[in-house]
């Protein structure tokens, strides 16, 4: 079983979780799913969003397939304007490989978390669990206070054999 800080940080909150160890290359959010035999609605993926100004990125978590919509966010987070900006950037803003994002390894570090409300309709939800090949199913209340997310509509279906956003 994989322990990083993510899995010793949940131990440490006594929060009740299940690790999934999958192939350490970037696999997106329904590939996942595949791996793991559950819903792509039940994977959900960390979208790393930029302002237009320079203040802290948004971690956008959306289930596996939905995209980010990037108007419904903005409103959500009170901004005229954001991006998703390149696999490359988003590793650099997060310290974290694509693949590996996960607002779990991101708590205390400024982010601003916003979690689809798709998510309020599961009892339980798998998010990375801030390593390549380390997925992690938990309780969706847990995730929101943990990470102080707020929930608001900010997906979008994926049009079928499309993987959304970068995942």
């Amino acid at each position: 079983m994989v322990t990083n800080n993510v899995t010793r940080f949940l131990d440490s909150r006594k929060i009740p979780y299940t690790a999934f160890e999958l192939p350490a290359e970037k696999l997106g959010a329904l590939e996942s799913a595949r791996l793991m035999g559950v819903a792509p609605s039940l994977v959900y993926k960390t979208i790393v969003v930029v302002r237009e100004k320079s203040a802290k990125p948004i971690l956008a978590v959306v289930p596996g397939d939905h995209a980010v919509n990037l108007k419904t966010l903005a409103v959500a987070v009170g901004e005229k304007k954001l991006k998703v900006p390149p696999l490359r950037e988003a590793e650099q803003l997060t310290g974290l490989q694509a693949g590996g994002i996960s607002p779990l390894a991101l708590i205390n570090k400024g982010f601003q978390v916003v979690v689809s409300s798709e998510a309020l309709q599961h009892e339980q939800i798998h998010i990375s669990g801030g390593q390549r090949g380390l997925n992690i199913r938990l309780p969706v209340r847990a995730l929101l206070d943990l990470t102080r997310a707020r929930t608001a509509a900010i997906s979008l279906p994926l049009p079928e054999g499309e993987s959304g956003n970068e995942d």
